[in-house]
C-alpha cells in the first residue's frame, strides 16, 4: 500500500518542478499583462480582458467573456469593462474554488525610472503598474491551475478564474456583477495578494462628494461675496479633527488599527482674482470592521452641517449652502467560519516554501473579496508579493514585484489548490 504522506510531498515536488519549468513563460505571460494600459479613470479596461482571453487561449483555458452594458459603466463613470470566468470542472462532488485578480489600475502618476507599461526586468524584479497589484496574480493564479491539472489531475470539484476589471472603483461591476447576474457561486475562493501573510479581514471605506457653496465676488470687494474656499477649509478643520477622536477607536482584528479620515481631492474657484464660489471635496473614511457604517456616515454629515452652520459669511452675505453626497460604501471584510481550510492551506505551505511563519491577519485596504463574503462565499486574500504594500510602490512609482516572490507564491496556490480539491 502506498504512503498517503510520501504521495502527497511527492505530489508538491512535482507541481514545483512543473512550475520551475515554466516560470520564464510565466514571466513573460506577466510581462504582456502589465503591456496593456487599464489606467481607471478613464477605465477603458475591455482591451485588457481581450488581451488576456487570447494568451490564456493558447494554455487552453476558454474565457467566458462578460461584458457590462455599456451605458451602466458610462453612467458608473468608467468606459468599458469585459469581465472574464475560466471554469475548470473536474469531477462531481468536491468544492469549487474561484481565484479573483482584478486588471484596473490607478494611473502611473509621475517620477517613473522605469516604463510603468514596459514590464522591464531588473535585479531580478519586474517594474510596471499593477506588476504587484494585481496583475501577478493574473500569472500565479493562471499557472497554478496549469501546474494543479498538469501534476495533480483533480478528479472532483473545480477552479474559477475570475479576471474582473473595477477594484479601484470599488468592485460593484466587477466581481459584485457577476454574482449579482447569478454567473457564478463559488464554494471558497481567493483573491490576489500578498506573499507573506493570509488575510482574513479588512476594513470597510466610505467615500463622500462634499460640494461647499458660496457666492461668487470680486477679489476687490471681498465683502460683496461668501468665500466657498474659507468656508470649506472651516469645515475641513472640523473633518481632520476627527483624526484625534479615531485614535482612541482601536480594532481588535491583528494588522487593523484604527479608523481614518483623508481629503484626497479638492476643486474650485475660477481665477485669482476671484472669490470662490465653490469648492468642493472629496473625502475618504477608512472604517475598521466593528464599526457600523450607517453611523459612521451620519456622524461626518453632523460634522459637516455643524461646521457649515457655525461658519459666519460678511454681514449681509449668503449663508454657505453644503451638498453632500456618497461615492462608494464598501462594507468592511469579516471572515467568514468557512475559510478555515483556506487559511491551512496557504499558511502550511507558504511557511514551507518562504521559510517564515505566514500570520492570518486583517488589512486597513479594502478590496472586492467583501463582495463574495457578503455573498456567503469564505474568502482570504493572498498573492505574489512582499510583506508590505509599501515595499511594493503600489499606487506609486516604480511598482515592482520580486520574482522569486512571484515563483513562491504560485507554488503555494498549486499546493493548496491541491489540498483544497483532493
Amino acid at each position: 500500500m502506498s504512503n498517503p504522506t510520501a504521495t502527497t510531498t511527492a505530489t508538491y515536488a512535482a507541481l514545483d518542478a512543473w512550475i520551475d519549468a515554466h516560470f520564464d513563460e510565466e514571466v513573460r505571460f506577466l510581462q504582456e499583462m502589465v503591456r496593456v494600459p487599464t489606467d481607471t479613470p478613464p477605465g477603458n479596461n475591455a482591451p485588457h480582458a481581450e488581451r488576456t482571453a487570447e494568451l490564456i487561449a493558447a494554455f487552453g483555458f476558454e474565457a467566458e467573456k462578460h461584458a457590462v452594458p455599456a451605458q451602466e459603466v458610462k453612467d458608473y463613470g468608467l468606459e468599458s469593462i469585459t469581465n472574464l470566468i475560466v471554469r475548470r470542472p473536474y469531477g462531481s462532488g468536491g468544492r469549487t474554488v474561484a481565484l479573483n485578480a482584478h486588471g484596473d489600475v490607478v494611473p502611473p502618476g509621475e517620477g517613473w525610472t522605469h516604463d510603468p507599461y514596459g514590464g522591464q526586468i531588473v535585479d531580478g524584479k519586474l517594474y510596471g503598474r499593477a506588476a504587484a497589484v494585481s496583475k501577478s496574480d493574473f500569472a500565479s493564479f493562471t499557472f497554478a491551475v496549469r501546474a494543479l491539472e498538469a501534476v495533480a489531475q483533480p478528479q472532483q470539484g473545480g477552479v474559477e478564474l475570475h479576471f474582473t476589471y473595477d477594484e479601484e472603483f470599488g468592485g460593484v461591476l466587477g466581481p459584485g456583477w457577476l454574482l449579482k447576474n447569478g454567473l457564478t457561486k463559488p464554494d471558497l475562493m481567493i483573491a490576489a495578494g500578498f506573499s507573506y501573510e493570509v488575510v482574513v479581514a479588512h476594513n470597510g471605506c466610505l467615500q463622500m462628494e462634499v460640494t461647499v457653496q458660496g457666492e461668487m465676488a470680486h477679489a476687490a470687494i471681498p465683502d460683496s461675496g461668501t468665500d466657498a474656499l474659507q468656508g470649506a477649509v472651516h469645515i475641513l478643520n472640523a473633518l481632520y479633527a476627527l483624526n484625534n477622536d479615531y485614535l482612541q477607536v482601536r480594532s481588535q482584528v491583528a494588522g487593523i488599527t484604527h479608523p481614518y479620515l483623508n481629503v484626497g481631492l479638492i476643486q474650485g474657484g475660477t481665477n485669482t482674482n476671484v472669490i470662490p464660489g465653490k469648492v468642493v471635496l472629496k473625502l475618504d473614511r477608512r472604517m475598521i470592521p466593528e464599526e457600523d457604517p450607517a453611523q459612521v456616515e451620519a456622524s461626518i454629515r453632523e460634522t459637516i452641517a455643524k461646521a457649515a452652520a457655525s461658519f459666519a459669511p460678511p454681514r449681509g452675505g449668503k449663508a454657505l449652502q453644503v451638498d453632500i453626497r456618497r461615492l462608494l460604501l464598501a462594507n468592511a471584510m469579516k471572515p467568514l467560519p468557512g475559510n478555515k481550510p483556506l487559511v491551512e492551506a496557504l499558511q502550511k505551505h507558504g511557511e514551507a516554501l518562504f521559510g517564515t511563519a505566514i500570520p492570518a491577519v486583517g488589512t486597513p485596504l479594502y478590496t472586492d473579496v467583501r463582495l463574495y463574503v457578503e455573498n456567503g462565499i469564505p474568502g482570504v486574500i493572498y498573492g505574489a508579493g512582499p510583506r508590505t504594500v509599501r515595499e511594493s510602490h503600489a499606487k506609486r512609482s516604480d511598482e515592482r514585484l520580486e520574482l522569486e516572490d512571484l515563483r513562491r507564491a504560485t507554488k503555494v496556490v498549486a499546493r493548496a489548490l491541491a489540498d483544497l480539491l483532493g
